[in-house]
C-alpha cells in the first residue's frame, strides 16, 4: 500500500477558513487530500500548517521547515493575498521568498501545487480609488506566482478570473473566503489538474456541500464577531496607507497619468524576476 504525503502552506484559504465542520476548518485542501490516493491501494497522510492572518514571510520561516521535515509527496503553496494588504507590501520581498520556498520542496522531489487568486478590492466591492491600488498590488503577485510557477513546473491553478470564482453562491458572508461550495470548487480544480499530471488517482470531491449554507443571521453573527477582529486589524495596519494610495490615484487620474502606476507596478515585477534570475546564475558563475 502506498502512502502519498500532501502537506498544505498558506494563509486562512488554506486553513479551511469558509468550511467550518464541527468546531474547526476543513477547507479545500482537506477535500482534496481524500482524492489523492485511490482506495484502498492508496493513502494519504495529511498535513494543514496554513495559518490563518500568514504572510509569504511566515510561509518560508514558519511553514516551510515544518514541511519540510515532513518530507512531501505533494505540497500546496497558496500565499500572497495578506502581503497585498499590508502597508509593508514589497513585491521584490515577496518573490524572494516564494522563490526560495518553491526552490526547496522541488529540490526535495516534491509535486508543487500553487494558484493565483482574485484581488481583495473587487471581492469586497471597494471604491475604484481604494480597490485599483490593491488590484494593482495582487496582479503583480500574480504575474510572480505565474513565472515561478513555470520555473519550478508547478501545478498552477489560475483562480483569479473567471464566471466560476466571480459566482457569489461560491464566498462567504464576508466576501474574502470561500464558503464550503467555493472550497469545494477549489478542491475539485486542483484534483482535476493533479489527474491530468497522474499525482491523483482518487475520487474526485464533490461539488455539491455536505452541510446547509449558513443562515443570514449565522453569517450577520460571524461577521459581528470574528469578522469586525479582521477589520480592525486592517484598517489600523493598511488603512493609512491606502487612503495614501487612493489619494496619489486620483491625482493621477485627474491629471491623465493613471497608466504611469501601472507602468511602475510592472518595472517592480520585471525587476523583482529579473533580480532572481541573476541570484539563480550567480551559483554556476562561481
Amino acid at each position: 500500500m502506498r502512502t502519498v504525503r500532501f502537506v498544505a502552506l498558506g494563509d486562512s484559504l488554506t486553513e479551511g477558513v469558509g468550511d467550518p465542520v464541527g468546531e474547526a476548518w476543513r477547507g479545500w485542501a482537506a477535500l482534496l487530500a481524500d482524492g489523492i490516493a485511490e482506495q484502498p491501494e492508496g493513502t494519504v497522510e495529511f498535513t494543514n500548517v496554513a495559518v490563518s492572518g500568514a504572510q509569504s514571510r511566515d510561509v518560508l520561516e514558519r511553514q516551510t521547515p515544518a514541511g519540510l521535515a515532513l518530507n512531501p509527496d505533494v505540497v500546496s503553496v497558496v500565499i500572497g493575498v495578506n502581503d497585498t494588504l499590508r502597508c509593508t507590501f514589497d513585491i521584490q520581498a515577496v518573490a524572494a521568498r516564494l522563490d526560495e520556498v518553491y526552490a526547496a520542496f522541488t529540490a526535495q522531489g516534491a509535486t508543487l501545487l500553487t494558484a493565483c487568486l482574485p484581488d481583495p478590492g473587487a471581492m469586497l466591492g471597494l471604491p475604484g480609488a481604494l480597490a485599483r491600488p490593491l488590484a494593482r498590488r495582487q496582479r503583480a503577485v500574480n504575474t510572480v506566482v505565474h513565472a515561478l510557477s513555470e520555473r519550478y513546473g508547478a501545478v498552477h491553478l489560475h483562480a483569479a478570473k473567471g464566471a466560476w470564482i466571480m459566482d457569489r453562491a461560491i464566498w462567504s458572508a464576508d466576501r474574502l473566503h470561500p464558503g464550503e461550495r467555493g472550497h469545494r470548487q477549489l478542491a475539485l480544480r486542483f484534483h482535476a489538474l493533479l489527474t491530468e499530471e497522474g499525482v491523483a488517482s482518487g475520487v474526485a470531491p464533490s461539488p455539491e456541500p455536505e452541510f446547509p449554507a449558513p443562515t443570514r443571521s449565522a453569517s450577520l453573527l460571524w461577521l459581528a464577531t470574528a469578522g469586525t477582529g479582521w477589520v480592525v486589524r486592517r484598517c489600523t495596519d493598511l488603512l493609512p496607507q491606502l487612503l495614501r494610495l487612493a489619494a496619489d490615484e486620483m491625482r493621477h487620474r485627474a491629471r491623465g497619468t493613471s497608466a504611469r502606476l501601472d507602468l511602475s507596478a510592472s518595472h517592480a515585477v520585471s525587476m523583482a524576476l529579473a533580480s532572481l534570475s541573476v541570484q539563480q546564475e550567480q551559483p554556476d558563475a562561481a
